[in-house]
């Protein structure tokens, strides 16, 4: 797409810090890092999200994160990492291409995920998860 600037990154129109290209595959490091070595992981086919990413295009992405998780562990020495991947503007999603962030961790980068997610759990404990289950399963 002509406007979207992951496609300007993959045609090199808007230079980037590539450290991984393949077939389907462009990933390079964020400009706004949660932590060293935070890397965006891209399909090169221009896809808004997962409900519409190609399934070829979803498996090769993230074997190409599998790799990359393994090159940041090696080079960087992180001590694990997180996948974050965004849909939809409710979901903080701000690039309207499929991306993945793969975001090293370290023992002390002081990141916590999960602190939203505990006050999340805390505003939702009403909610009725045979009632949901049923929903999903009829």
């Amino acid at each position: 797409m002509d406007n979207c600037i992951f496609c300007k990154i993959i045609k090199g129109d808007i230079p980037s810090k590539k450290i991984y290209e393949d077939e389907y595959v462009f990933a390079f490091l964020d400009i706004t890092p949660a932590t060293k070595g935070h890397t965006l992981i891209i399909p090169k086919k221009h896809t808004p999200n997962i409900y519409e990413i190609r399934e070829a295009d979803l498996k090769a992405l993230i074997c190409a994160t599998k790799k990359i998780a393994e090159l940041l562990k090696e080079k960087l020495g992180a001590n694990a990492c997180n996948l974050i991947q965004s849909n939809g503007k409710i979901a903080n999603q701000d690039v309207f291409h499929f991306h993945m962030h793969l975001v090293p961790r370290y023992e002390s980068d002081l990141i916590d995920l999960w602190e939203g997610m505990k006050l999340s759990k805390q505003k939702n404990k009403t909610l009725n998860l045979e009632d949901i289950f049923n929903k999903i399963i009829n």
